[in-house]
C-alpha cells in the first residue's frame, strides 16, 4: 500500500481560511458504508441523524495557545516556539524554527523577557527540550503572549482565539484543536441530549503527529509519534453498556476514534484508564471500538486520510472527496465536515 494511493487534488480556494460564523451552519456529508449513498446536508442536520440507540464521544482536549515568538539572545534572531508537550519541572517538549540556529543553552527572550526558554536538549527533526522560565502562572502567560497554534495552510489571523477551541473544551494540553468538534454548538448538544442521544467524553492531547507529513512511500514504514490520551471511569461504564445493548458508538474526530480504538484494542473491553498512543489505523485494520465517524476533510496521503479509508473503504472515500470537490465543500480544520455511517 503505498502513500500516494491517498493522494487527490484540491483546488487552494477550498481550503478554509476562516471558521463561519455560526459553527453547525458548516455542510454535512453523509456517507452511508452499506448503501454506498451520498447525500449533501448541514451540520445541525446531526440531530436528525442520531437517537436514542447513539452513544457520542467527544474530545475534551483544550488548545494551548502554544505558539511563541521571541528573540535568540546575544543575536536577537528571531525564533518560533511550538509548545508540544509538558514533560516535568516546566521542560517542554517543542518544535522549532529554524532549528539550525539553537543548540543546548540557547536561551530565547519571549514578551520582552516575561518568559524565557532555555534549550535543555537537542532532537532530530527540530524538536527541542525547553526550560521555560517565568513568574506566575504559565498558562495566563501562554494567553498573553502565545498565538493558536494554527496549520500552516492557514494564512489568515483568527478574531478570537475560542474559534479554535470545541465549546466543550475542558482539559489543557493540546498543540492543535480537535477540529471535528468545532462544528458543535452549546445548543445543539442540548437538542441532542433531549433526543436522548449519550454523550461522554474521552482526552487525547494532539501532539506532533497533526505536524507531520507522511514521508514514506510505503504506508507501513510510516511511525506515528504518541500522544497522550485518558479516558474516565464514568466513559467507560457508558461505553460498555452501549455495547452490551448493541448501541451505536459514534465517534467525534480522529483523535477520539484512536483513543477508543487502543483502549478497546489494549484491554478487549474499556476501563479507567490513560497512557500514551501511536495507533495508526489504515485500510485493512480491524476495527474494535467505532461504529460511525463524524470527522472534516482532510489533508492528501495524510494518516488521516487514511484511517477515514480504513472504516468506509478507499474507493468510497475518494468518491465522496471528488463529490465534495465538485460542489465546493470547504477543507481542513476549518472547513466543512463529514458523517461516515
Amino acid at each position: 500500500m503505498k502513500t500516494s494511493d491517498f493522494d487527490f487534488e484540491l483546488p487552494s480556494e477550498l481550503i478554509a481560511q476562516t471558521p463561519l460564523e455560526k459553527r453547525d451552519s458548516s455542510r454535512l456529508l453523509v456517507l452511508n458504508r452499506n448503501k454506498k449513498t451520498i447525500e449533501h446536508k448541514h451540520f445541525h442536520d446531526i440531530v436528525s441523524l442520531l437517537d436514542e440507540n447513539d452513544v457520542l464521544v467527544l474530545n475534551d482536549t483544550k488548545v494551548i495557545p502554544a505558539r511563541l515568538y521571541g528573540l535568540k539572545e546575544k543575536t536577537n534572531a528571531l525564533i518560533e516556539i511550538l509548545l508540544l508537550e509538558s514533560k516535568h519541572d516546566d521542560i517542554w517538549e517543542c518544535l522549532v524554527k529554524p532549528a539550525k540556529r539553537i543548540k543546548v543553552g540557547t536561551v530565547v527572550n519571549i514578551g520582552e523577557g516575561i518568559l524565557k526558554a532555555e534549550c535543555v536538549e537537542k532532537k532530530e527533526e527540530g524538536i527541542c527540550l525547553f526550560k521555560l522560565v517565568y513568574q506566575g502562572i504559565l498558562y495566563e502567560i501562554l494567553d498573553k503572549l502565545g498565538e493558536m497554534p494554527l496549520p500552516p495552510y492557514i494564512h489568515e489571523k483568527l478574531k478570537t482565539k475560542d474559534r479554535y477551541q470545541t465549546v466543550y473544551a475542558k482539559k489543557i494540553g493540546s498543540a492543535a484543536a480537535p477540529t471535528a468538534g468545532l462544528h458543535f454548538t452549546k445548543e445543539l448538544l442540548k437538542e441532542l441530549e433531549e433526543k436522548k442521544v449519550t454523550i461522554c467524553y474521552i482526552t487525547l492531547h494532539v501532539g506532533l503527529g497533526t505536524f507531520r507529513p507522511v514521508n514514506v512511500d510505503n504506508v507501513k514504514e510510516h511511525k506515528m509519534h504518541k500522544e497522550y490520551y485518558q479516558m474516565d471511569e464514568k466513559t467507560a461504564d457508558v461505553l460498555n453498556e452501549a455495547v452490551k445493548n448493541k448501541k451505536r458508538i459514534v465517534s467525534v474526530g480522529t483523535t477520539t476514534t484512536r483513543t477508543l480504538e487502543t483502549v478497546k484494542g489494549l484491554y478487549g473491553e474499556f476501563k479507567k484508564c490513560s497512557g500514551y498512543t501511536d495507533i495508526f489505523i489504515y485500510p485493512g485494520y480491524k476495527w474494535q471500538a467505532v461504529d460511525a465517524l463524524i470527522t472534516n476533510f482532510h489533508l492528501p496521503k495524510s494518516t488521516l486520510m487514511m484511517l477515514v479509508s480504513a472504516l468506509a473503504g478507499k474507493d468510497f472515500i475518494m468518491q465522496a472527496y471528488n463529490e465534495a470537490i465538485k460542489n465546493k465543500y470547504r477543507f481542513f480544520s476549518f472547513g466543512d465536515s463529514m458523517f461516515i455511517e
